[in-house]
């Protein structure tokens, strides 16, 4: 079949069988740590991909977490292409499809554990690559799916794969959720994360306060330290999220430990910040300070290749009938890696919706007809 056959036509593709589909890969529940659920929607992804002519790889699972998945057409391993990205795993908990997020349709809103973040987007982008198949069209490049089980704590046993099969590729699309009204992320923020513990010495908080020294005391002084490096200006995020410490109310604590989170716009910062709060050292002289930690995605900075990459993708959308904006998000994903590896990404290329990682979570079904398109368009045409 000849490259240059005409685009398909939209009135080809239906919106409720895409749904359906949808609900297929939602109503398999998948936390990240639970792999055998994981590796049941593996089972079915790999499955639909084979029966569009695809050949499968599929990398066991390690340290508790599901398979990795591979899906490649005719010549992906020998020549640069387009490499699909996407995660199966999501943050809700199993019996979540039986409560408030049940799958549902209600006006133009469709609920589901994952299914914005990000089951739908990773379905329309094989139902395209199928659509092409099914009738008899080529794609100009060739083109690789891979889906990873652990997105969602950071990607720890999948980065490298990530890495590698992006490196012998043209272009990266993530199926990440759109935003705000149904823009694609072109840069995102990179991801620092540090753990700190101070070491204190407990007494007795009546007989014997002054023997003590206060882990928490100390550590209060290190949080508004943490805090205070927040700058939006420069792009500059930072959060204690998380906080333990102490044995009994009457007992100068000993031990307090936080989980720090940080975002940075880019890799100057990330390093700047990264040997700030490495170096800090306790205020009291009597107590230790343990900090470890460090990047944990790299920055997605928008790059000429993101921006030429972008401008063809809005072409695609337009001819699936709608204006493409791009927007910059403070969140990580997969892309972080692709994108500061110099690989011309495109991030938040999934159905529109809100309430990711929320009760609340959804897509609009609205919105299946043109993302799909979109995603035709640009698994035929781009070269």
């Amino acid at each position: 079949m000849s490259n240059n056959t005409p685009l398909t036509n939209v009135t080809t593709i239906s919106a409720d069988d895409i749904m359906e589909g949808i609900r297929e890969w939602v109503s398999v529940e998948t936390p990240t740590y639970e792999a055998e659920q994981v590796n049941m929607l593996v089972d079915v992804v790999q499955q639909g991909l084979e029966r569009a002519g695809l050949t499968s790889e599929r990398i066991l699972g390690r340290d508790g977490y599901g398979d990795i998945l591979i899906c490649r057409s005719t010549g992906a391993e020998n020549t640069p292409g387009i490499l699909v990205l996407s995660h199966l795993d999501t943050v809700h908990p199993m019996g979540s499809i039986e409560g408030k997020l049940k799958f549902r349709q209600e006006d133009d809103k469709i609920y589901g554990p994952g299914i914005y973040d990000m089951k739908g987007g990773a379905y329309v982008a094989q139902y395209a690559y199928r659509h092409l198949v099914q009738n008899g069209i080529d794609t100009k490049l060739p083109v690789t799916f891979l889906y990873v089980p652990e997105e969602e704590v950071g990607s720890p046993t999948s980065r490298e794969i990530i890495e590698e099969i992006a490196s012998k590729n043209k272009y990266v699309l993530v199926t990440e959720p759109a935003r705000d009204g149904g823009k694609v992320v072109s840069s995102r923020k990179g991801v620092i994360r540090f753990d700190i513990e101070v070491q204190g010495r407990p007494a007795h908080s009546g007989s014997r306060h002054m023997d003590g020294r206060s882990a928490i005391k100390e550590m209060a002084k290190q949080i508004l330290r943490l805090e205070e490096l927040t700058d939006y200006d420069r792009g500059v995020l930072c959060n204690v999220g998380s906080i333990k410490g102490g044995t009994a109310i009457n007992v100068v604590p000993e031990f307090c430990s936080v989980e720090v989170d940080m975002r940075v716009d880019n890799a100057e910062l990330e390093k700047e910040m990264c040997e700030l709060v490495l170096g800090f050292q306790s205020f009291d002289p009597d107590v230790s300070i343990t900090i470890t930690g460090g990047a944990n995605r790299p920055a997605y900075e928008f790059t000429e290749a993101n921006q030429d990459l972008f401008n063809k993708a809005a072409i695609f959308a337009r001819a699936a009938g709608f204006e493409l904006e791009h927007t910059h998000t403070g969140g990580g994903s997969d892309g972080n890696y692709t994108a500061a590896m110099g690989i011309a990404t495109l991030d938040g290329l999934g159905l529109d919706g809100a309430g990711a990682h929320t009760r609340g979570e959804h897509v609009f079904y609205s919105s299946i007809i043109p993302r799909t398109n979109m995603w035709i368009h640009m698994l035929q045409s781009l070269e």
